[in-house]
């Protein structure tokens, strides 16, 4: 698939309907011999703080991807387990 056509999909996590974001609005980490995607970062909105608390970036496996429709890419993630906060020293 090209990535200009994946770059166009909404991510839904399967694990509780939410709407997290456009693949083109993330980050790909992509292994650089195999050119595979490794996983999809989604970086907060307006990066800092948000209402006094760091803002957090959801990391999400590739191998949690269960499946690439017209529209949108399935996820199957438990959002707390794949959330990391940006920009603090925690």
């Amino acid at each position: 698939m090209e990535l200009s056509r994946l770059s166009r999909k909404e991510i839904i996590n399967l694990h509780d309907g939410a709407r997290l974001g456009y693949v083109g609005d993330s980050d790909l980490v992509i292994d650089g011999d195999s050119g595979s995607i490794q996983s999809i970062i989604i970086m907060p909105k307006g990066l800092g703080l948000q209402f006094g608390r760091p803002a957090r970036e959801l990391i999400i496996p590739w191998q949690s991807v269960k499946k690439i429709g017209d529209e949108v890419l399935i996820v199957d993630i438990a959002h707390d387990r794949h959330v990391r906060k940006y920009g603090c020293n925690e």
